[in-house]
């Protein structure tokens, strides 16, 4: 019987070239042959299938060599450290912005020119105000949303018609009213805008309504309302009541109401908004 080239080769590398001769030749022993198929057996049941070294290696005694040292890690160059995101500008960093200007046109241009708030690089258009500049009364939202931001008016969308609507039930139009937000400019996807984009744009509102100097502050909205008083309270403990506001030395009446965007989805509520609505026509026919 003979062996395959691999069991050949194992063979010679375990018994040595004399054991191949002497198989060959039918001189070697049985017991041998048959211990050395039993170690082929065992080989191949652990996975090994050919020997490859032309002299047997005791892997035990070479167990107590020490290994080759290991090359020294490449030094890979420090990543830079990432560059910090431009922070808006806080209330503190902002405060006596708009102190130099003396119309609101002035200030309109200083806004435009501002970009200490990220709602500008995500917007379309400055939304700064709208109606008149000689108005008694100055009505104060959240935040310009989609229609707002394509024209460049607050309040000229859904929610800004029906407050037109609702000026018109107690005799007043854009010509009698002064229409501005918290932000100037629009939110992306019309979320709420975040305290520090409210804060970058306070010191602007504040030396808006002091150019302004309304006799009436209406706040619309629970946003605005928290934002000019500085309160926690809901707008539903805030709206019909009067409260005020310093500005410039003297205390402004303010009427806080409920917002239009919110009466278009609460429609139930609007008699709510005409209470507040008569109160405030019966404090400028007074």
């Amino acid at each position: 019987m003979s062996f395959p080239r691999k069991q050949e080769s194992s063979i010679q590398h375990i018994w040595g070239s004399e054991a191949i001769e002497a198989r060959a030749d039918g001189m070697m022993p049985a017991a041998d042959e048959k211990a050395a198929r039993a170690l082929l057996d065992w080989y191949r049941a652990m996975g090994v299938d050919e020997a490859i070294g032309e002299e047997p290696v005791d892997h035990f005694a070479a167990a107590d060599l020490k290994p080759a040292p290991r090359p020294a890690p490449e030094q890979r160059r420090a990543a830079p450290p990432p560059r910090a995101a431009p922070r808006a500008a806080s209330a503190s960093s902002t405060r006596g912005i708009g102190a130099e200007v003396s119309t609101l046109a002035e200030l309109q241009e200083l806004v435009a020119r501002f970009e200490g708030c990220s709602l500008k690089r995500t917007a379309k258009n400055l939304c700064f105000a709208r109606g008149s500049e000689q108005a008694r009364i100055m009505m104060i939202g959240e935040a310009p949303g989609r229609d707002e931001d394509l024209q460049g008016k607050p309040f000229v969308g859904r929610a800004g018609q029906l407050l037109d609507r609702m000026l018109a039930a107690i005799g007043l139009s854009e010509e009698h009213v002064y229409i501005t937000n918290t932000v100037y400019w629009r939110p992306p996807g019309n979320r709420t805008p975040t305290p520090e984009e409210i804060e970058s744009c306070a010191p602007f509102l504040a030396r808006q309504i002091e150019l302004l100097s309304p006799s009436v502050l209406v706040l619309l909205g629970g946003a605005a309302a928290k934002t000019i008083l500085g309160t926690s309270e809901g707008i539903m403990r805030l709206r019909g009541k009067w409260l005020s506001y310093s500005c410039a030395g003297r205390d402004l009446p303010i009427l806080a109401t409920l917002h239009p965007a919110y009466l278009l989805r609460n429609p139930e509520q609007k008699r709510l908004a005409w209470r507040d609505l008569l109160t405030l026509k019966a404090a400028i026919d007074s």
